[in-house]
């Protein structure tokens, strides 16, 4: 069967989530190409119930990523993919588990788009580490016959957020980032500070982010008591849809952001050394990054020089400074 014609595919994309949001423009050009097609995406746990409300897919796997040293796991993982029994697979994910997946697949294997060795839909192009996710991703589809892909577009999550207690008008704030990597980090006295500042400015800051950056969301919390600390507490639905309603977004380089920047949130993104906006920024209709090369160094005052790149007339700000858009 041809996989133009419909059949069953398979979209692998376990996360994190920033890449997971920006693999969603893939997705709906994965499913306008194949619009008679049943859709499964193979993601892992913290992404499953989220991307069941997805339109462009019909199906969600969880992927518990067995380890080859767990023959029974490996071998239910393997008879679960050939049971969906694929006429092609679009690997976004990219990696060398995901790249093992193919031998897992048995014969005949299915058309597949990705880097696999072997695969029937190779992504070639030797400098695809260099290009942002979203050029790569584009690139890839490209080559298995998908000519467009559009933006990544989360219009439809959104979940009712009246019980978090959030006041309008408000900010999101997104002070943590990848457990492990304190040079994405702008430092919570800086955080602080800017809470305090939006609070001046008649908005409510919100913190957002997960139980790993418990430490900078009480940070903030304890110096600004009108802070609302969110940590933890949202869904990923949740989470866009208060990004949806938020007037603006400040934060690190991490999955927040993403979803911030995807919602429509005019959202300003912090940049270190540790990652390159060039790969991996945010994208959205009002977002603009601000990259330092010690965010230890970054001053508060040149977050706010930035602000009205990204949230234009909302803000009384300086002009801008030091910023990075991309294009």
């Amino acid at each position: 069967m041809s996989a133009a014609a419909g059949g069953n595919i398979l979209v692998i994309k376990h996360g994190a989530l920033g890449d997971l949001v920006l693999a969603l423009g893939p997705l709906q050009a994965i499913r306008a190409h194949h619009p008679d097609a049943r859709i499964t995406l193979l993601t892992t746990k913290p992404y499953a119930a989220f991307m069941r409300a997805c339109p462009w897919i019909d199906e969600v796997w969880e992927d518990a990523r067995p380890k080859a040293w767990q023959p029974g796991r490996v071998l239910a993982l393997t008879r679960r993919l050939r049971a969906g029994r694929f006429a092609r697979v679009y690997d976004l994910q990219t990696s060398r588990r995901t790249g093992w997946y193919i031998r897992l697949m048995g014969r005949p294997r299915p058309e597949w788009s990705g880097i696999a060795r072997g695969c029937s839909h190779p992504h070639a192009d030797p400098g695809r580490d260099r290009l942002h996710t979203l050029v790569r991703q584009r690139d890839q589809l490209r080559v298995a016959g998908i000519a467009r892909v559009p933006p990544p577009d989360l219009a439809w999550a959104d979940a009712d957020v009246r019980h978090l207690g959030v006041a309008e008008p408000f900010a999101l704030l997104a002070p943590g980032s990848a457990a492990g990597r304190p040079a994405k980090r702008w430092p919570a006295g800086r955080f602080c500070a800017l809470a305090a500042w939006l609070a001046r400015q008649g908005m409510q800051p919100v913190l957002v982010g997960t139980a790993a950056d418990a430490d900078a969301l009480t940070a903030v919390r304890s110096a600004c008591p009108t802070a609302l600390d969110l940590g933890g507490r949202t869904t990923l639905a949740e989470l866009a849809a208060l990004a949806r309603r938020a007037r603006l977004a400040v934060g690190n380089d991490s999955g927040p952001m993403h979803v911030a920047a995807v919602a429509g949130c005019p959202s300003l993104v912090l940049f270190g050394p540790a990652s390159d906006p060039a790969l991996t920024a945010p994208r959205g209709p009002a977002v603009a990054v601000l990259r330092s090369p010690d965010l230890a160094r970054l001053t508060l005052e040149e977050v706010l020089a930035a602000l009205p790149s990204c949230a234009g007339p909302l803000l009384d700000t300086p002009p801008i400074r030091t910023t990075l858009r991309l294009p």
